[in-house]
């Protein structure tokens, strides 16, 4: 993008939106066995930070402290997803940019979406059935596993319209981590573009459908690995509780709020 025919010490947004129509396109045109194996690591990588940022914090007793180190743990998981190549849900959320100017169909995108969102899921349980089952769970006198098993409970129980809200508020951030990453030209510039964002979403409490996939899997194979009661938690209300609402809000706020408008604002001849 520079005139000097040399890389830039940055991109300006107007350069980054004409970037992704590039990158959008080699995402849904990608052979869709090595999209769902990305997507897979991806769903891997999101489940390891999850699971460094509930131990890292759980013993924390005051609750703002313990929000602060598990907000500047858990970014590491979009830093491993942009750095390392992989593919993530919620940041493909921003393929309506490309989609937008008609460089990708609608049925590529959809297909793209659920590809990488199984992927994910998967990526999100594996990590979680290894985090359980070989015990980690059992740190700090078991405290561990009560915390992990009241963090999914909490995710269950929460209303359809704060659910969505909080998947939109979510994404936001989350979307604007991977706009702010691909302004950077090196490894240090795209970590510190998408660490605040998401520190931002973890200390606000946001919903990350992706996260959840790990999260409440988690809190589900621990309640019953250790016994621990955890009534309305369950498979079922995981769908219906808050991957289908948080899902809907993911998109919302990738897809109108930051790719949306972006692209309309960068993009518009």
């Amino acid at each position: 993008m520079s005139n000097a025919g040399t890389t830039p010490r940055m991109y300006t947004p107007a350069q980054i939106a004409e970037n992704y129509l590039n990158i959008g396109v080699n995402k849904v045109r990608q052979n869709p066995l090595s999209a769902f194996l990305l997507a897979v690591m991806a769903g891997m990588m999101i489940a390891l930070a999850g699971a460094a940022a509930t131990v890292g914090s759980a013993v924390i007793e005051n609750p703002s402290a313990a929000k602060l180190v598990s907000a500047a743990i858990f970014p590491a998981g979009l830093v491993m997803v942009l750095i390392g190549g992989s593919e993530l849900f919620t940041g493909n959320c921003m393929l309506v940019i490309p989609l937008g100017k008609n460089r990708i169909t609608f049925g590529e995108m959809m297909k793209s979406w659920v590809i990488v969102y199984a992927g994910n899921l998967v990526g999100g349980l594996l990590v979680s059935a290894l985090f359980v089952y070989s015990h980690t769970p059992s740190l700090f006198g078991g405290k561990l596993a009560a915390v992990i098993t009241a963090v999914a409970a909490a995710k269950c129980t929460l209303s359809f319209g704060d659910a969505l809200m909080r998947g939109i508020l979510c994404n936001l951030l989350v979307c604007l981590g991977v706009w702010l990453s691909f302004a950077a030209t090196d490894i240090a510039g795209k970590i510190i573009g998408c660490y605040l964002p998401v520190f931002a979403f973890v200390v606000a409490g946001y919903e990350h459908c992706i996260a959840n996939m790990y999260y409440i899997p988690t809190g589900i194979f621990t309640a019953g690995e250790y016994g621990i009661a955890a009534p309305g938690l369950s498979f079922a209300a995981m769908a219906v509780k808050n991957l289908i609402p948080v899902t809907i809000g993911n998109i919302i706020g990738g897809s109108l709020l930051v790719g949306g408008i972006y692209g309309m604002a960068y993009l518009r001849k």
